[in-house]
């Protein structure tokens, strides 16, 4: 039996494998850019009431019982609808009547608005605007080493960073 173990031990075949080793080590620095959001307020038109009889247009175009409002046929030179009048009159003299009658002209087309030095120059609305100055750089760093430690120095208000490594062992 001793005679045997060597020549068992001579008659394996070695196993070969293939190992792969990969490293990946990624950063990134950004730094947000200035920019506005900006919702322009309508135009709108009301009108109610009792008691009233309302026309539009004049002379010869008289419309009875016509409304005015919102002209979208019309605009000025902004992009505001222009408005039809509405003409009013007591119904039955003498008695009760109510009137209620609004108009809100709404924001006109607005130029291009380009921020300079993280600042934009705004218009005002009568919608809701959002402003956002943007980053500065201040002391952002970033630095990566081979061995996956990563340090990150903030920098100034709108900036971020990311360091990551990734390692993958294939073994075939």
């Amino acid at each position: 039996m001793k005679k045997l173990l060597p020549l068992l031990l001579l008659a394996t075949t070695p196993v070969y494998a293939n190992i792969k080793q990969e490293f990946v080590t990624s950063a990134q620095i950004s730094i947000d850019s200035p920019y506005v959001i900006t919702n322009a307020a309508p135009s709108s038109y009301s009108i109610s009431g009792n008691n009233i009889t309302t026309s539009t247009g004049t002379g010869d175009n008289v419309v009875t019982n016509g409304i005015g409002g919102l002209n979208l046929g019309s605009f000025d030179n902004s992009g505001v609808p222009n408005v039809v009048h509405t003409n009013k009159t007591v119904t039955t003299a003498g008695s009760a009547f109510s009137l209620s009658e609004s108009y809100q002209a709404g924001d006109g087309s607005q130029t291009a608005i380009t921020p300079s030095s993280g600042i934009a120059t705004l218009p005002i609305l009568g919608g809701q605007t959002t402003v956002i100055s943007g980053g500065t750089a201040g002391s952002l760093a970033l630095t990566s080493l081979s061995s996956g430690i990563h340090t990150c120095t903030a920098g100034g208000s709108g900036t971020s960073c990311i360091g990551s490594t990734t390692v993958r062992i294939t073994i075939d």
